[in-house]
């Protein structure tokens, strides 16, 4: 991924504002700058809109919304997100960037839902890991396609120009580091030159490069990969040509409870309402509900790299609101019984100590004993049957480390210091769950992308307008 630098050079195509990804980020990023009279043209890989956010489950952390209260939630505040967000990363994030989002989140949500109808309503059902409020704000079906296609089609009815499957191979860059355009190579072969006032990355991380997963993450590089394959570390090897600050690059999402070979994830109300996971064994091997991101090791790190996931009909009637536990039971991958001994059987364990397994939650959710791995299952009533399980496996979704910005989505430099005209945003960007995979705050990428999204388009569109 070349940075070319060059002076003096000249466009035969100028737009005042080019984005790179027609993701959440990059659209909503679109239509921020759209809104404050930034002529913008969207630049996609894809011969359609996708990327992370088609893939995702469609939520969107945010605290004190207008429909939170609507609904009755009145005591979830930004300050309660913002300390969820330092408390899942350890602290290990940048506290300022992690403030500034918390505080706009609410603002992102309502201006979405008012102004171009995204069709949010809060998930009140059950609460994820790390969260202190219900802090979701979901599409109807948890899905993120749903919101990507009213993302787009609000960018189409805004006459803001997406130009898809049209791929940058190339930045073009003054020696101050400013952006003057981009190379484009279009399916055929062709290639095109454009030239832009400002440059937005919204082209997510490099989940799909298994080359800087090596590099970056090698516990990683063996995980099934869920997240878009056009995720190959675009932004982060601009930023490092260019000489940008990258951080956090050990850092990613996964998720512990994909069912296989299907390739679904599970709803996680199938760990959060009293479920767990088991090995090939039968036993428990870690606090399932520490948060999905971690498990995803957790899971591959046992005989087989897989294990089983248990829960009952009360987790699974919440579970399947989601999208993808609903294609993962259309699969066939989730199965149903009414005994210990029939899972055992599936599993290919034995019935005895899986039994006792059982026996250990009850004592430990009856407050008799101590979970060996500090789970709490307290709260939340005993398994009944009859009983669901599916065979699971964990996967990288997508990576958290890259480009690190100042509050207007700057990119900045390795002294700190801003880039004239460059701007990224979602997995482009840093984000904030520090170095490592058990800092994913439930919803992270979502809350990144569209507040980062909105916050970069702001920002280079004043930039433009003078």
């Amino acid at each position: 991924m070349p940075v070319l630098r060059i002076e003096g050079k000249t466009f035969a195509t100028q737009v005042p504002v080019l984005i790179i990804g027609a993701g959440a980020c990059g659209t909503i990023a679109a239509l921020a700058a759209n809104e404050r009279g930034a002529e913008v043209l969207i630049l996609e890989r894809d011969a359609k809109p996708a990327g992370n956010t088609s893939l995702s489950g469609g939520q969107i952390p945010a605290a004190g919304t207008k429909l939170q209260k609507a609904a009755g939630l009145l005591d979830d505040t930004p300050e309660l997100l913002y300390q969820d967000i330092l408390a899942k990363s350890h602290g290990e994030c940048d506290h300022a960037i992690a403030r500034l989002i918390a505080f706009e989140a609410a603002k992102t949500v309502e201006w979405l839902v008012d102004r171009y109808q995204l069709p949010l309503s809060c998930v009140l059902d059950f609460q994820y890991p790390g969260h202190s409020r219900p802090h979701m704000h979901a599409s109807p079906s948890r899905y993120g396609l749903e919101l990507l296609t009213v993302l787009v089609a609000a960018v189409e009815a805004e006459g803001i120009p997406i130009a898809t499957s049209a791929q940058v191979t190339d930045l073009y860059a003054d020696a101050q580091g400013r952006i003057l355009g981009v190379r484009v190579r279009r399916p055929d072969g062709a290639a095109e030159e454009i030239g832009c006032g400002a440059l937005i990355l919204a082209c997510n991380g490099f989940g799909g490069n298994k080359a800087m997963l090596a590099k970056y993450i090698p516990d990683a590089v063996d995980l099934f990969y869920e997240g878009h394959t056009g995720n190959q570390g675009d932004a982060a090897n601009w930023g490092e040509a260019l000489g940008a600050s990258i951080r956090d690059m050990g850092s990613f999402q996964g998720h512990g409870a994909v069912c296989t070979p299907h390739g679904m994830h599970l709803g996680w109300a199938t760990v959060t309402e009293g479920g767990f996971h088991v090995n090939q064994h039968g036993r428990r091997f870690s606090n399932e509900n520490a948060g999905y991101s971690e498990q995803a090791l957790n899971v591959h790190r046992q005989p087989g790299h897989v294990a089983w996931a248990i829960w009952d009909e009360r987790c699974e009637r919440i579970a399947n609101k989601q999208h993808s536990h609903m294609q993962a039971n259309e699969s066939g991958a989730i199965k149903r019984c009414d005994s210990v001994d029939s899972i055992a059987k599936a599993v290919g364990c034995d019935a005895k100590v899986l039994a006792r397994t059982f026996l250990d939650v009850s004592e430990v959710r009856e407050g008799k004993k101590k979970d060996e791995f500090g789970r709490d299952f307290s709260g939340k009533p005993a398994l009944q049957p009859p009983y669901y399980f599916a065979k699971i496996m964990g996967a990288l979704t997508h990576t958290q480390g890259g480009l690190e910005v100042n509050q207007e989505m700057r990119v900045l430099r390795k002294d700190g210091t801003p880039f004239p005209n460059l701007f990224a945003g979602g997995g482009a960007a840093r984000g904030l769950s520090g170095p490592a995979d058990w800092g994913y705050l439930s919803g992270s990428g979502l809350l990144t992308a569209t507040n980062m999204g909105r916050l970069a388009g702001e920002a280079a569109a004043a930039l433009v307008k003078g």
